[in-house]
C-alpha cells in the first residue's frame, strides 16, 4: 500500500502525527467495532491498519499508493474505535491530519468537490426535495449506470419533507433566556419539521428561540475530509452569526454536527453548544408537559456520533417515556454504524448499503411503526432503504415525535 518510488515529492516527516500514531500500541481491540473491518475483514480496512499508514506517512518514509489512499477514504469517521481504545489513541485527530497531509496528492473531482462544499451540498439538497416529488425519478436513476456518479447523488435525494404545523403557545415570552437553534446546511433542507419541533417545544417552555441562518454550516464536512482551513473559515463565520445573535446557548438537534459545533464553533465559550435533546430532558418545566397517547412501536437508531460524540442516551430515553403507549424498542448497538457518515454514503455506496441493510435488517425484526433517529444522514441514508424495501416505515428525529404528540401548549 506504501510505496518508496514515484514521481511525486515524498511527503515530509510530520512529529505531531507520529507523536500520535505512536499511540497506538496495536493491540487490536478495536478491530471488532470497526464497521469497515466488519464488512471486508482485512486488516487494511482496520484502524489498525490505517494507523499503520498514518505512521509510515508520519515518517516521511513512504508514498502512499491509490490503494492505500482508498483504504484511508474507507472510513467511516465514526470513532467507536476510539471509544473502546484502551490507550486513549486519538483516532479522529490522526484521521483528520493525514486526510489534510495527502490532500495535495489527491485532485478532487466533481464529486468530492460538491460533497465537500456545505453551500453547494445544501443547493442540491433544496433541489432534491422539489425533484424527488416527480415519479420518474427512481426509473431514471434505474437506467443510469450502477457506479455512476449520477446515479449515486439522484439515489441520495431525500423525500420532500411537509412543511410541519405545530400549534403555537398562546404568549411567546422570552422570560427564560434566548436560545439559538442550529440549522445547519443540509439539514436546514432535509430536515425542516425537526427544526420546527425543537423550535415549538422551546418557545412552549417560556424560551425565546432565535435561528442560525439557513446553510450556516459547523465545517465536521470539510474537515472530516482533511479540508481544515476551509473547515476553520466556515466555523468562524458561523461563531460570528452567532455572538451576534445575543443568545448564549446554541442547541445542535443534529448528532452529527455536534462535535464541530461545540468543538470548533464555540470553542472560544462566547456561546455554550448543547445538545438539543439533553438540554429538554434537563428542563424542570418539561415535566409538566402533557403528551397524547402513541399506541405504536418506534424502532430508535442511536447514530454513531450519538453514542460516541454527544453521548446523552438516557435523555433520549427519559424523553420518549412521556408518551403513554409508546414503545420504544432500541436497535442493538452493534453493528452501530448505518453507513451514512455525512456523505459516505453518496462516495462510496457498496460499503454503505451493505451496513444500512443490517441496521433495517434489525429494524425489520422488530416489526415497528416508525424508526427513530438523531441525525439527518443517518435519516437520509436509512430513508432511502426502506424507500427501496418499500417500507412505508416513517423516519422521524425524536424531537419531531415529542412535537407532534404534545398535548398543551403551557407548560
Amino acid at each position: 500500500m506504501l510505496s518508496m518510488s514515484g514521481n511525486a515529492a515524498p511527503i515530509p516527516p510530520d512529529p505531531v502525527l507520529r507523536e500520535l500514531t505512536d499511540q497506538c500500541v496495536m493491540c487490536g481491540l478495536c478491530l471488532p467495532h470497526c464497521p469497515t473491518y466488519r464488512v471486508a475483514a482485512t486488516e487494511a480496512e482496520s484502524p489498525r491498519g490505517r494507523i499503520a499508514v498514518a505512521r509510515a506517512l508520519a515518517l516521511g518514509i513512504a508514498d502512499p499508493t491509490p490503494a492505500a489512499l482508498e483504504h484511508l477514504d474507507h472510513c467511516l469517521g465514526c470513532l467507536s474505535c476510539q471509544k473502546v481504545c484502551p490507550s486513549q489513541v486519538r483516532y479522529e485527530d490522526i484521521l483528520v491530519r493525514t486526510r489534510e497531509r495527502l490532500r495535495a496528492k489527491r485532485p478532487a473531482g466533481m464529486l468530492r468537490r460538491l460533497l465537500r462544499s456545505p453551500a453547494l451540498l445544501t443547493r442540491l439538497a433544496r433541489i432534491g426535495m422539489a425533484v424527488r416529488a416527480h415519479r420518474w425519478l427512481p426509473a431514471l436513476a434505474r437506467r443510469l449506470p450502477k457506479k455512476s456518479a449520477a446515479r449515486r447523488l439522484l439515489r441520495s435525494l431525500p423525500s420532500p419533507t411537509p412543511a410541519p404545523h405545530f400549534e403555537a403557545p398562546p404568549v411567546k415570552s422570552s422570560a427564560r433566556g434566548r436560545i439559538a437553534l442550529f440549522r445547519g446546511c443540509v439539514a436546514s433542507a432535509c430536515d425542516r419539521d425537526t427544526f420546527a419541533a425543537a423550535r415549538f417545544l422551546l418557545e412552549t417552555l417560556g424560551y425565546e428561540v432565535v435561528a442560525t441562518a439557513a446553510g450556516d454550516c459547523c465545517g465536521a464536512l470539510p474537515r472530516h475530509a482533511g479540508d481544515v482551513e476551509a473547515a476553520t473559515r466556515i466555523a468562524a463565520s458561523t461563531r460570528h452569526g452567532l455572538e451576534c445573535s445575543g443568545a448564549t446557548t446554541v442547541l445542535g438537534t443534529a448528532s452529527g454536527c455536534f462535535g464541530d459545533l461545540r468543538d470548533e464553533v464555540c470553542r472560544d465559550g462566547a456561546v455554550r453548544a448543547a445538545d438539543a435533546l439533553a438540554f429538554l430532558a434537563a428542563d424542570a418545566g418539561f415535566a409538566r408537559l402533557r403528551f397524547r397517547p402513541l399506541p405504536a412501536r418506534a424502532a430508535l437508531h442511536i447514530p454513531c456520533t450519538q453514542a460516541n460524540v454527544v453521548g446523552n442516551g438516557d435523555a433520549i430515553a427519559r424523553l420518549l417515556a412521556r408518551i403513554p403507549g409508546l414503545t420504544v424498542l432500541p436497535l442493538p448497538g452493534q453493528p452501530r454504524c448505518c453507513g451514512a457518515a455525512g456523505s459516505y454514503f453518496v462516495e462510496f455506496p457498496e460499503i454503505a448499503d451493505a451496513l444500512g441493510n443490517e441496521k433495517l435488517d434489525q429494524a425489520a425484526a422488530l416489526q415497528p411503526d416508525l424508526l427513530l433517529t438523531t441525525n439527518i444522514g443517518c435519516r437520509l441514508h436509512l430513508g432511502n432503504g426502506l424507500r427501496e424495501r418499500e417500507a412505508a416505515i416513517p423516519v422521524l428525529h425524536p424531537l419531531a415525535l415529542l412535537a407532534r404528540q404534545l398535548d398543551n401548549s403551557a407548560p
